[in-house]
Parts: C-alpha cells; sequence; structure tokens
C-alpha cells in the first residue's frame, strides 16, 4: 500500500522531479484525484477510492485509467497531454520515473496558467459573449466528428440512461436533509422517473438519429481554457463508459448548467444557440431540461461526496456543504415547468432582424433559429460557406419555412421561448405561423425590423463571417414582394426602425414591457 500522505509531501519538494519548479508547489485536489502544479508541467494522482461509478481501488486500474484518460485527451487537446510516469518506492524513498517496485502512475500534462481555464476568466469579467458562441461552434464540430457505433448507441436505451440516474439518487440519499431536503429529493427523482416512463419514442428517435457518440462527458468550465489563443476542452471523462458514451446535449447540458449556476445565464443563452445553429439540433431540446437537472445533480453529489473525505479540511468541507446545497436546488428548479412563446422576426435582409433576435435571445433566455442556418442544414451546406442558388428556390424557400415552423410550434409546446428568425415578408408564410399558434395556445409576438434603404446595403455590403448569403442587389426584389400586415395581424406586431439609436428601449417597452 502506497503511503499516500508521505508521497503528497514528497510531490509537493522541488527535488522529486526532474525540472525546474516554482518555489511553491500548489497541490489542487477533487473527490477522485491530486493534480500538483510545478509550474511548466502538472502531475496527476488518481486516488484509491470506488464511489461505484468510479474505481481506482487499485493500483492496476489506477494505471489503466491513466492510460485512458492520456489517449483520450491526446484526441482532443494533444499539446497538453505528455505522458503517464511510474512512481517507485524506493527504500521508503518515491522516485519519479522509476520502474522499480512501482507503487502509483502520475499522469504528465503541460501546464497552462490556472487564469485560462474558462472558470478563472468569468471570475475575472474576462469570458465574453465572443467566447461562447466561438465554444458552441467548437463544441458542436468535436460533436460532429465524435464515433458513434451500435456497441455506443447502445448507451443511449432507456434502461441504460435511467440506470445512471438512479444510482445517482441512490448515492445521494444518506445526505438528504443535510446538503438538500427531502421534497427537493423526491420532486426532482419523480421528474425523471416521470420523464424516462412518458418519454420513450423520444430516447427511441435520439438513438435513432445517431446522437449518442462518445462524448467529453464533464464539460464544465474547468475543463475548458483559452490557450495558445485557442479554446481547448479537456479532462475527458475516461473511467466510465456510460458518462462518456451519451448523448451529445448531456455535453451541451454542463455548460448550461455551470454557467447559469454561476448566473451568467447570458453567456449559457450564446453558447447554446450557437452550438444548436451550427449542428442543426434544435430537436435536442427537448432532452436538454432532463440533462440539464442530472448534471447540476452530479456537481451536487460529488460536492457531497467531500464532506466524507479525511483529506479535505472543514473549512472547505464547509464550502462544499454550500455548494452541493446551491446544486441540488439548482437540479430540482430544471424540473419545474414552463410556459413557451413564440417569435417571429420579419424584415428585409439588413434590417437588423438577427442582431434584434439575438438581443431578445439573451434577454428572455429564447432559442433563436435562423432561416439561413435551417436552409444550409436541409440542403447539407456546411454554415460558412456560400449556397448555390438552388438551395433559394421557391421550393425550398417553402421547405424551410415549414422546418422553422415545425421546430418552434415543438419547442414552444414544452416551454421554449422561440424566435423564428426570418423575413416572413408574405402572408402566405406568415398565416401558417399565427394560425399554428393560436391552435396551440402559444403566446405570440411578431417583431418587423426596418430601417432606410441606404443603411440596409450599407449593411450587407459591410457584412462579414455571416451564415447569410443575402446582398445588396436584392433588397429592391425583396421590397417588391413583401405584403403589408393585415388588421389580424398587427394585434401581434411590434415595428422597430433598427437605425433608431433608442431601438432597444422602444423594443423593451413596446413588445416586452
Amino acid at each position: 500500500m502506497t503511503n499516500i500522505s508521505q508521497l503528497i509531501v514528497q510531490m509537493q519538494q522541488p527535488g522529486f522531479y526532474p525540472h525546474a519548479v516554482v518555489e511553491e508547489i500548489e497541490l489542487v485536489q477533487t473527490h477522485a484525484s491530486y493534480v500538483f502544479l510545478t509550474g511548466n508541467y502538472a502531475y496527476k494522482l488518481k486516488k484509491n477510492v470506488n464511489f461505484g461509478f468510479l474505481d481506482y481501488s487499485t493500483l492496476a486500474k489506477r494505471k489503466y485509467f491513466l492510460a485512458m484518460e492520456l489517449q483520450l485527451n491526446k484526441k482532443i487537446a494533444p499539446e497538453l497531454y505528455l505522458e503517464v510516469i511510474p512512481i517507485s518506492d524506493c527504500h521508503n524513498n518515491f522516485v519519479l520515473g522509476n520502474s522499480d517496485n512501482i507503487v502509483e502512475y502520475t499522469l504528465k500534462m503541460l501546464q497552462f496558467p490556472q487564469k485560462n481555464l474558462f472558470s478563472s476568466l468569468l471570475e475575472a469579467g474576462k469570458l465574453s459573449s465572443h467566447h461562447l458562441v466561438e465554444l458552441g461552434k467548437i463544441v458542436a464540430q468535436f460533436h460532429n466528428r465524435a464515433e458513434t457505433n451500435n456497441y455506443i448507441n447502445n448507451f443511449g436505451t432507456v434502461d441504460n440512461i435511467r440506470a445512471a440516474f438512479e444510482e445517482n439518487y441512490q448515492q445521494s440519499q444518506k445526505y438528504i436533509d443535510i446538503v438538500q431536503t427531502r421534497e427537493q429529493f423526491e420532486a426532482t427523482k419523480a421528474y425523471t422517473d416521470a420523464f424516462f416512463s412518458d418519454r420513450q419514442d423520444l430516447f427511441r428517435t435520439r438513438v435513432k438519429e445517431r446522437k449518442i457518440k462518445e462524448c467529453h462527458g464533464d464539460l464544465h468550465l474547468k475543463n475548458i481554457c483559452l490557450w495558445q489563443n485557442k479554446i481547448q476542452l479537456f479532462d475527458r471523462i475516461e473511467f466510465n463508459e456510460s458518462f462518456r458514451f451519451v448523448d451529445t446535449m448531456y455535453d451541451v447540458a454542463f455548460i448550461v448548467m455551470d454557467l447559469s449556476a454561476r448566473k451568467q445565464l447570458d453567456l449559457a443563452n450564446a453558447f447554446l444557440n450557437s452550438y444548436l445553429e451550427y449542428t442543426g439540433d434544435w430537436l435536442g431540446l427537448l432532452v436538454l431540461p432532463l440533462y440539464l437537472s442530472r448534471q447540476a445533480y452530479v456537481r451536487a453529489k460529488v460536492n457531497s461526496f467531500l464532506l466524507e473525505d479525511l483529506q479535505i479540511s472543514e473549512a472547505d468541507k464547509r464550502e462544499a456543504k454550500k455548494i452541493a446545497s446551491d446544486y441540488y436546488r439548482q437540479a430540482y428548479q430544471y424540473t419545474q415547468s414552463k410556459c413557451g412563446s413564440l417569435i417571429l422576426m420579419s424584415g428585409l435582409s439588413g434590417s437588423g432582424k438577427s442582431t434584434v433576435a439575438r438581443h431578445i435571445a439573451i434577454n428572455e433566455g429564447a432559442i433563436q433559429i435562423r432561416s439561413d442556418a435551417v436552409r444550409k442544414h436541409l440542403a447539407g451546406i456546411p454554415l460558412d460557406e456560400s449556397g448555390p442558388d438552388s438551395i433559394y428556390s421557391a421550393q425550398m424557400t417553402q421547405k424551410t419555412y415549414d422546418r422553422l415552423l415545425e421546430l418552434g410550434i415543438t419547442l414552444a409546446k414544452t416551454g421554449y421561448t422561440v424566435i423564428l428568425d426570418a423575413k416572413y415578408d408574405r402572408l402566405a408564410l406568415r398565416q401558417p405561423a399565427i394560425s399554428g399558434a393560436e391552435d396551440n395556445n402559444i403566446p405570440l409576438k411578431i417583431i418587423q425590423c426596418t430601417a432606410p434603404q441606404a443603411v440596409l446595403c450599407d449593411r450587407l455590403n459591410k457584412r462579414q463571417n455571416d451564415i447569410s448569403d443575402a446582398t445588396a442587389d436584392l433588397i429592391a426584389s425583396q421590397q417588391k414582394d413583401a405584403e403589408a400586415f393585415t388588421t389580424a395581424e398587427q394585434a401581434y406586431l411590434t415595428t422597430v426602425d433598427t437605425s433608431q439609436s433608442n431601438w432597444q428601449e422602444k423594443l423593451k417597452l413596446e413588445a416586452f414591457n
């Protein structure tokens, strides 16, 4: 057996390492590992623990899972993950890199400044919506490339997913009336039980659409960094296949939940809408509340575990108790029903529809679905590429608006505020949306964006790095084809001149007061 206390002491001494280290080596602990920050490199030890879902209780298992961690993370952060190194006991002295009498293994990683973690950038006020939009694109690319096969797909069955939830509830029961109330526990569990019972077709659809992939599994802000001017994902789950072979929305939920827990709802919205736009997986929102609750519950559970860790100070235990309590409350809140609504944007190209829609999305926590993105996903064209004229045919336009409305009604019925960001310049396009909202008792708003023609043309001529293919030479024909709003439609209508500096105040006063 390794004398872990003695090893920890030695790994905090400069002489343990064959390279220069900082004057004071920092030790960072989680419920399952020790990480030593030496300056240029970080070294991770697995704790000798068995939580059921995670088992590092033997040297052989710790070696295996360190090797797995190296292999999995080299795929997404090859610059950060270096090698697994043995630690030997030589006459009661621990030696790094010696293969005689091996007693532990450590994972050597390139150390980046902790201030570069997304969690640290957020605390320093340096994490912007731009970072989260870019993160949405990066996670979308990661998921699009992620492996899936019949074996991985099997992890998407109701029975397999439910087993992980049940394990969470079983392992957290002993903390009832310590860090969560019985009412919260029972209500959260009742919600997930009903979800698995009532939504089995949804899980089968996710499997059929091959949304169960080899994902990250623990994608919160402390496992994302900005390094060498690039956003890097790291520290993928290696210890449990059922945490890694998951629905892609499982990963998405971790980031949204983590930002929401930190009261950064605007950043969570920016990330979510960016991810959805680049994947086209808007129907993944149907399973998102389940995974949001699950991820908050897991963070609560692992913080609860720290209350029994003998290596954790009493001050750290008090902090862990508070954090766990907050996460249990958040997990419960995700189970509460919401009233959805539908917002139609309207206006010519360059009128500021997407800018206004983005503003509404952030302020209302809404899902913004752009017709440009839907059109290109339907055509199988990458969003960053220009589309051929064929995708702008009347037939393709009708198909795009049909899909927009299908998504809008489906999501609004389940509690989302959905913005259908399109021109909606003709009565034949608007009426089905209005009828759909009325038939399903969904609250509806229409936001018409306007601006002088010179402003429209100037905006389109200056537009860069946007998924829209619209150009200024289309304005005249769009103006000709546009149809005025009927008296019935005007009951839902707010018109905003986006060339005016006070358009945000006008929008709030007239549409969202």
